[in-house]
């Protein structure tokens, strides 16, 4: 952290006064103020549609909306009477911009050396060797690997983490005044996030001002000097960052301290809503007297002869094969796991470690080049489609990114007939019943039924998701990162209701995520992957304890 002391009459620095954003008659931003010194990182903290990217765009000319302020000043320059031309001469040049989706912020069809030398030859004027150089430089300081080689590809040929490199450096190669880092570890595994976090840090303590937005109160703890915590357009608190953690004064700032998922036992729910914590209290105490009744009966099951591994693989393989400007990867080998029956299995590695193509494979999305799956005992993969079709029913999957596996035409109604119906759509009043009684079960009301996915929030896009992959009423569910881009209270929420519905449907989980206060809430046991291969694997509490392979103390250690 930054030892360099605020000076709030200093005259460089960001300042903001009295920042309003609308659209329309809705106010999203309604009379923020605070600053940010060079040399201290200031966070913006609060739930989807609190306001924290409204405002942060706003100090980029690129709100959208009708921004009215007090004050806007960056050292001695009025930022409130810009016009746009003005504007394109501040952003890169004064104040960077990392934005949080690095795959869709970067051109697909453009290498990335095209992205960082479009900003010095706007703003400088250097020949293309010396833009070249200071690409390579500002690559290397963002530790990208090879930077010669990734100058020359496009993002599609980069992991989520080299993407997101590949951003910041172009946000950082003008050496601006002011950073604004919107959710930029968002996805991220452990270290790769850690990297970015350092940079960042390296940043303030080199004398840069950074304005962080996230949802990750660890990444704020570990970067931030001071937060504002944000709810329905206005700063409810705001402080020294470990007062505002350790000692929250405001009720909503208590609740998002309290769905961290951080050292909180399997069972025990992140989410409280509006009730009070006497009833809250009374509540847990009967779950988990239901939990340890639950515990008992399976004790017992358990005693009988059955098989209860629901969902098991031996011996994956998977090569992609070589294509033009790229040599064949091996992505999964030799990976061997079990699932069992009412358990959740955590799947935990850094990117590009082969998890998201071992979930293909056991969702028989994809083929492996060797090894076997078996689904429920009996034979899945590999299988041709036609004799899995009539056993598709018991896998189902929810998806980190839930509006990109929507189809956007359809409606949440026409989605869920759709997973009801096997595909043929069929709206009867039997399926019209059916959908209402799905969304009642994911805490949705039957009046988002006419709603398109683009007009719903991050939360509600994701029971939606929740309620398709139900739909036809699985044995087993994987979650691919199911809650990475959720903030930290609908991610409670979230993983609440996922909970639930394990112990009232008796489900098991594959669960993947980067997140391991996640995984260590919800995982009965984990399997860690490294390089395609499973490294270490056993009870979630063991294994992070007592963590044998270097790997898993690497993951573990990179925690924020």
């Amino acid at each position: 952290m930054t030892t360099a002391a605020r000076d709030d009459t200093a005259a460089d620095g960001l300042r903001v006064g009295g920042l309003r954003v609308s659209f329309g008659s809705a106010t999203v931003v309604d009379g923020v103020s605070f600053s940010v010194a060079p040399g201290e990182c200031v966070a913006l903290v609060g739930e989807s549609g609190s306001g924290k990217s409204v405002t942060a765009r706003s100090l980029l000319g690129l709100s959208g909306g009708r921004v009215d302020v007090d004050r806007l000043t960056l050292g001695d320059r009025d930022l409130s009477t810009l016009d746009d031309r003005a504007w394109r001469r501040v952003r890169g040049a004064r104040i960077g911009l990392v934005l949080q989706d690095a795959l869709v912020s970067l051109d697909p069809l453009r290498p990335i050396g095209r992205e960082i030398d479009d900003a010095l030859r706007l703003h400088t004027d250097l020949g293309p060797r010396q833009r070249r150089e200071r690409a390579l430089e500002v690559l290397a300081e963002v530790g990208m690997p090879d930077p010669e080689t990734r100058l020359g590809q496009r993002s599609g040929e980069l992991s989520g983490g080299l993407r997101q490199r590949a951003l910041l450096a172009a946000a950082l190669v003008l050496r601006p005044d002011v950073v604004v880092a919107d959710e930029p570890t968002t996805a991220l595994d452990a270290e790769v996030q850690r990297l970015v976090v350092d940079r960042l840090a390296a940043l303030r303590d080199g004398g840069t001002a950074v304005l962080a937005i996230s949802h990750d109160l660890g990444v704020v703890r570990r970067l931030a000097d001071r937060v504002l915590v944000m709810r329905d357009g206005v700063v409810v608190e705001q402080g020294p960052t470990a007062d505002v953690l350790d000692s929250p004064q405001a009720d909503y700032t208590r609740r998002l301290v309290a769905a961290l998922p951080g050292g909180v036992p399997r069972g025990r729910r992140l989410s409280r809503g509006d009730v009070g914590e006497e009833q809250e209290a009374q509540a847990q105490e009967a779950r988990e007297a239901a939990m340890q009744e639950a515990r008992e009966a399976a004790a017992q099951e358990a005693a009988a002869p059955v098989d209860d591994v629901v969902l098991s693989a031996e011996g994956l393989r998977r090569v992609f094969p070589a294509t033009r400007g790229r040599a064949a990867r091996l992505a999964v080998d030799d990976v061997s796991l079990e699932l069992r029956a009412g358990e959740t299995l955590g799947l935990v590695g850094a990117s590009g470690s082969g998890k998201t193509t071992t979930a293909r494979l056991l969702l028989g999305l994809d083929e492996p080049d060797g090894g076997a799956v078996r689904l429920l005992g009996e034979p899945w993969s590999p299988l041709r489609e036609r004799d899995r079709r009539a056993r598709r029913a018991s896998l189902g999957a929810i998806y980190q990114d839930a509006a990109s596996s929507f189809d956007p035409r359809l409606t949440v109604e026409q989605l869920l007939a759709d997973a009801i119906t096997a595909g043929r759509s069929l709206r009867t009043a039997p399926v019209r019943a059916e959908i209402e009684a799905l969304l009642d079960r994911v805490g949705l009301p039957p009046g988002l039924a006419p709603r398109r996915p683009a007009s719903l929030s991050g939360g509600q896009r994701q029971r939606v998701a929740i309620a398709r992959a139900l739909a036809p009423r699985p044995r087993i569910v994987v979650c691919d990162e199911p809650v990475s881009a959720l903030d930290v209270s609908v991610q409670a929420q979230v993983l609440d209701l996922l909970d639930d519905l394990q112990r009232d449907d008796d489900l098991s989980y594959l669960f993947i995520s980067h997140d391991l206060d996640v995984i260590g809430h919800m995982a009965d046991r984990v399997a860690v992957m490294h390089e395609g291969r499973i490294v270490e694997q056993g009870p979630t509490a063991d294994v992070f304890a007592s963590p044998q392979h270097p790997h898993t103390r690497a993951l573990l250690a990179a925690r924020p």
